[in-house]
């Protein structure tokens, strides 16, 4: 998960607080006190008429920069006069005005509510560009209503070399596509079913077994909470089942399922931070019935450029199920956008417990339609 948020404002109360502050301090100096806007507010023109005696009345005119509805409309000109005996009150109102007009377009966000998958989001109304790979560390953010995106491995190869019960195993998958499909504004729907699956493994003392064919079919349903459509933030939550679907007994052949909660932070213009925790309903491998098992996962995200950026995950799994061990991973990758709608990457999955696959490298894409 690359790059899922915009730009976020960044003026505080607190800023201006201190700038109320500096203004307070110059007590008895000459400060604008009148501000006019032309009809079509595409300017703003400060003047030094009259000279504000009190902090109430400085006060009110910062309130009044604050409560413009359409800053984005006031950046033609900001005119200043010349106020001889107060050059450096002149130059703090002048940043607050210069903070103001430097933020985003406060402008009501469309409703897209009534957008579904029979009735899709205009073009101009989608939502930026957002993979939910190459981490595993799932994505809150959903696909916009009647669009589709394929979220796809290319190949994969899985080593491991179990030195409990010294097998080695190797595997190798290609094509595993997660097509997704946008419901709701709010909801999306997945399937990714396993096209094809090889698999070797070979124990200490005994003859090389090969299987191969197709693999089991996951389906999910995502739903976003906050965040989709701008935000520092964003949560979602993700239901899925996993079918039995598979040829040669590539599976242990039953149902099971699992609900996710992504979440995730937009840390500054090239960090980003993914968090996750999901509850999976398992089989048991050695005994009859089922048992839960919990994921949790943090993904630090870096952009290096608009096209360009990185990726470092740790990831956990825990089972509750008897003689189970602890699988952790430390993930890493690259990703590149190649046009608007189409994202590269490519990584590798590292095990660091015995538990976990000792290496995992993959290549895949992103395309959204």
């Amino acid at each position: 998960m690359s790059k899922i948020f915009r730009n976020f404002l960044y003026a505080s109360p607190a800023f201006l607080g201190t700038i109320l502050g500096l203004i307070n301090s110059a007590s008895g100096a000459k400060v604008p006190t009148a501000k006019t806007m032309c009809d079509k507010c595409d300017k703003v023109v400060i003047t030094t008429d009259q000279t504000a005696s009190t902090l109430e009345q400085i006060n009110q005119y910062i309130q009044d920069i604050q409560a413009t509805s359409s800053l984005s409309q006031i950046t033609d000109t900001v005119q200043f006069s010349d106020i001889a005996s107060s050059n450096s009150l002149n130059l703090v109102v002048e940043e607050v005005v210069k903070l103001e007009l430097a933020q985003e377009t406060r402008e009501t966000k469309p409703d897209k509510s009534q957008y579904n998958l029979f009735n899709p989001t205009p073009r101009e109304l989608m939502r930026a560009f957002n993979a939910g790979r190459p981490s595993k560390t799932d994505t809150p953010f959903t696909i916009d209503a009647g669009h589709y995106q394929i979220e796809a491995d290319f190949f994969t190869y899985t080593r491991d070399v179990n030195n409990k019960y010294a097998i080695d195993t190797r595997a190798f998958q290609i094509f595993i596509p997660n097509l997704r499909i946008g419901l709701l504004n709010n909801v999306d729907f997945q399937i990714i079913p396993q096209i094809y699956n090889n698999v070797r493994t070979k124990p200490a003392s005994g003859n090389k077994q090969t299987t191969s064919g197709f693999g089991d079919t996951t389906v999910g349903l995502r739903v976003n909470f906050w965040g989709n459509d701008g935000g520092q933030t964003a949560f979602g939550m993700i239901s899925s089942i996993k079918f039995p679907t598979n040829q040669n007994n590539l599976g242990n052949n039953s149902i099971e399922g699992g609900i996710t909660f992504p979440f995730a932070i937009q840390l500054s213009k090239n960090f980003n931070l993914g968090m996750q925790t999901a509850f999976n309903f398992n089989k048991n491998d050695a005994n009859p019935g089922y048992n839960l098992g919990f994921v949790n996962s943090v993904v630090v995200g870096y952009q290096a450029t608009d096209k360009l950026g990185t990726y470092f995950e740790l990831f956990t799994d825990f089972s509750t199920e008897t003689g189970s061990q602890f699988v952790a991973t430390f993930d890493t990758g690259l990703t590149y956008l190649l046009t608007e709608n189409l994202q590269l990457d490519a990584g590798v999955n590292i095990g660091i417990t015995q538990a976990a696959d000792d290496f995992n490298p993959f290549v895949g894409l992103t395309m959204r339609f």
